[in-house]
């Protein structure tokens, strides 16, 4: 007997386990939390078939299919992951669209006896739900929107008020960039849009609506991705929290944060010259020559005082009215014992703030 289910969101924990049978490449892409791939066809079969398909015709690419559709289902019952299981077991499988592939792995798994349903829509259905849910739930949370100058220990907050029990939303360790010209972080490359949609969603369906979320003030992109339009609405109405940290301890922070770039000197010349149409050959020339010399803190200086700040200043102006109102969170040393001291006062200054005479 076929069983299948329309996708909620809500009642994905009613399945001891999600199976995605689509192909690796399209899992890597964006997949279900928590699903384990197990895919029918491989990248090549599933482009075989598809210019069989074209080519030669609907029947000959389904006869050829199913041939490998069988053999890698057999495949995967003998694996540790399918041949261990036992009875009861009910897990929730899914494809691109709730077709044959899902279809075929499902069946195979109730005639052996567990009780496999098949997601109705497959990936396309949930990933409308999500998008469905990111211009919902951010109205639903408090935020406190930390804001600073480029250097100042933001994110570095944002992870001392996590570890004292505050909830956080961190965008850039998510996005797995530092929102900035020079912030992309090495050996960690961003994840598609699609599976950055799908860890805010997930994090955010993880939160307690009655409890604030700290999270750091960013434009609408974070390198290559885009901030959800209704979270960045929720956040630039939010009262604002200013870090402020000593210039020269911002210093250290960026020396510390950007040694990668010091043995890059073509990518970072790469990255200085997109900034030229904002100033001019000679700036940028300027800089590279401060690259050129070592004089790594020099040129840390100048990056600050004629692009970062002033951009700051700008964007922040604009983009966040509260920042005028904001609670000011002086930090004197961005080291972790310093950190972590920031978060403690900045939880008990709010606490403060809310708490009625």
């Amino acid at each position: 007997m076929q069983r299948s289910t329309q996708f909620n969101i809500e009642k994905l924990t009613e399945f001891d386990a999600v199976i995605d049978v689509r192909t690796p490449a399209e899992y890597a892409e964006d997949h279900i939390p928590g699903a384990v791939n197990l895919p029918v066809l491989t990248n090549e079969e599933r482009v075989e078939i598809g210019t069989i398909y074209k080519q030669v015709s609907a029947f000959q690419a389904r006869k050829r299919g199913a041939g490998m559709v069988a053999a890698n289902i057999a495949r995967h019952l003998q694996s540790p992951y399918l041949a261990e299981r036992d009875r009861p077991w009910n897990p929730l499988v899914y494809c691109w669209r709730g077709g044959k592939r899902s279809g075929a792995m499902a069946h195979v798994l109730r005639e052996v006896g567990w009780n496999a349903t098949q997601l109705v829509g497959g990936y396309k259905t949930y990933r409308s739900a999500v998008i469905e849910q990111l211009g919902l739930l951010p109205a639903n949370f408090a935020f406190r929107v930390v804001c600073g100058e480029t250097g100042s220990g933001k994110s570095r907050l944002l992870r001392a008020l996590g570890d004292a029990g505050a909830q956080v939303l961190d965008l850039e360790d998510i996005a797995r960039h530092r929102g900035s010209v020079l912030g992309s972080l090495p050996n960690r490359s961003q994840p598609s849009q699609k599976a950055f949609d799908t860890a805010l969603w997930h994090a955010l369906s993880r939160m307690d609506q009655l409890r604030p979320v700290f999270v750091e003030a960013e434009s609408k992109r974070i390198g290559d991705l885009r901030v959800p339009d209704a979270l960045m609405q929720a956040m630039r109405s939010s009262p604002c929290i200013q870090l402020v940290l000593p210039f020269d301890r911002r210093l250290d922070l960026l020396l510390e944060e950007y040694q990668h770039f010091f043995g890059e000197a073509e990518a970072l010349f790469a990255k200085l010259d997109s900034l030229t149409v904002l100033h001019g050959k000679a700036v940028i020339a300027a800089w590279k020559q401060l690259a050129a010399a070592g004089k790594w803190r020099e040129l840390t200086a100048a990056l600050l005082t004629q692009h970062y700040d002033p951009a700051y200043r700008r964007s922040t102006a604009g983009n966040f009215p509260a920042l005028s109102e904001a609670i000011v969170a002086h930090c004197r040393d961005a080291g972790a014992a310093g950190i972590a001291r920031t978060a403690a006062e900045l939880l008990i200054s709010i606490e403060s703030a809310e708490t009625p005479a």
